[in-house]
């Protein structure tokens, strides 16, 4: 048993970093629908949460124990959110509005390997080319540097899809 006070305090907040890193990644692999992944995931939380937990609680006369407790739940989080950062699971939809219809933007997303589906809008000051682009989250980025390069001056939107079938991504995906 450790009984040295630094070292336990340097053990829960370690053990609780580890915890709830894991407990971010699990909830978002179950919202990306790899629940195989999340449930193998959540049997070495526990574990993990188990063991921290014991020692806070044979420690409560410690404060010190209960703020480093609390202290890896918060960086917890933060590494979590980075850590699924740096992962990038799953698919970003990016819609870029250019400033004029005259543009060879799609062309050039085409050229470098990307899917684009193209038409025409209407802003307040005449009409914009509208693209969608879907793309690999770990991907989007350069997608983005692109399109900076390209087109300055065009609105970039992006957002997660919750599903998608067909298109030029279905036939890449089927290979």
């Amino acid at each position: 048993m450790v009984t040295n006070p630094v070292l336990i305090v340097a053990l829960i907040l370690g053990i609780n970093i580890t915890y709830v890193s894991m407990f971010t990644l699990r909830l978002i692999l179950v919202i990306k629908g790899k629940r195989t992944a999340a449930a193998l995931l959540s049997t070495v939380e526990v574990f993990v949460y188990l063991v921290g937990l014991q020692l806070v609680l044979n420690n409560l006369s410690t404060p010190i124990y209960m703020a480093a407790y609390c202290a890896g739940f918060g960086l917890g989080v933060y590494l979590g959110s980075r850590i699924e950062e740096a992962l990038a699971l799953g698919y970003s939809v990016v819609q870029v509005i250019a400033d004029t219809v005259n543009t060879n933007l799609p062309d050039q997303l085409r050229a470098s390997g990307y899917g684009v589906t193209v038409w025409q809008g209407e802003g307040r000051s005449g009409p914009r080319l509208v693209m969608q682009v879907l793309v690999k989250r770990s991907a989007e980025k350069k997608l983005l540097d692109s399109i900076s390069a390209a087109a300055p001056k065009a609105f970039v939107i992006s957002h997660e899809p919750r599903h998608f079938r067909g298109g030029f991504w279905a036939k890449l995906l089927e290979k």
